[in-house]
């Protein structure tokens, strides 16, 4: 990958425990490595997209704020690190996520509303994964996910296990996991 800029290392002390941070700008977009030294032979990883609603609003209409805490509380018990991708709404954007939202509040499903508004049921990808990876010299990892996806698209990194990220549906998300699990091949573990 060219062009790409790397910030300093910064403190990062949070309700979770004290982390580290480095930003990584990508064109526009700007990801960030939430992580916790030192990484064990097998770096316990979580790579999350950008979810303003969920991570900063606490929505319930998805799992992805619990999954964020989820992941930040394991790490910073054994160390790793979290690859934050700035890609909202499986990157659609923001605007369009919203305009998902709306579609369903109409009763359509995640997948449903992104057809509906021209999108893939997930535009995501996951190149800068690997960049980060090798960037911290890790070659091997244990991955935070319940998305058979990023197992696939994830190259050049031995994924050693998946651990499932193990969240209660309540009743504004159990739909969209539903349709996470039927519709996108998530595996759910409840």
């Amino acid at each position: 990958m060219q062009n790409i800029k790397i910030s300093k290392k910064a403190n990062l002390p949070t309700k979770f425990g004290d982390f580290k941070i480095i930003a990584f700008k990508e064109g526009e977009k700007e990801h960030l490595a939430i992580f916790k030294e030192p990484f064990s032979e097998s770096a316990l990883v979580r790579v999350h997209s950008e979810c303003l609603t969920g991570d900063a609003l606490g929505s319930l209409k998805c799992d992805c704020g619990e999954q964020l805490q989820h992941s930040l509380e394991m790490i910073s018990k054994e160390g790793g690190l979290v690859i934050y991708l700035r890609q909202e709404g499986r990157n659609i954007g923001l605007l369009n996520k919203v305009n998902a939202y709306a579609l369903q509040d109409e009763g359509l499903d995640t997948v449903e509303a992104n057809h509906q508004l021209g999108f893939l049921d997930d535009e995501r990808s996951y190149e800068m994964v690997e960049f980060i990876l090798e960037y911290f010299g890790i070659n091997k990892i244990r991955l935070l996910t319940n998305n058979p996806r990023k197992i696939k698209s994830i190259k050049g990194i031995e994924i050693e296990k998946r651990i499932p990220l193990v969240i209660e549906p309540n009743r504004y998300n159990k739909n969209y996991i539903k349709t996470k699990k039927e519709k996108m091949g998530h595996l759910f573990e409840f």
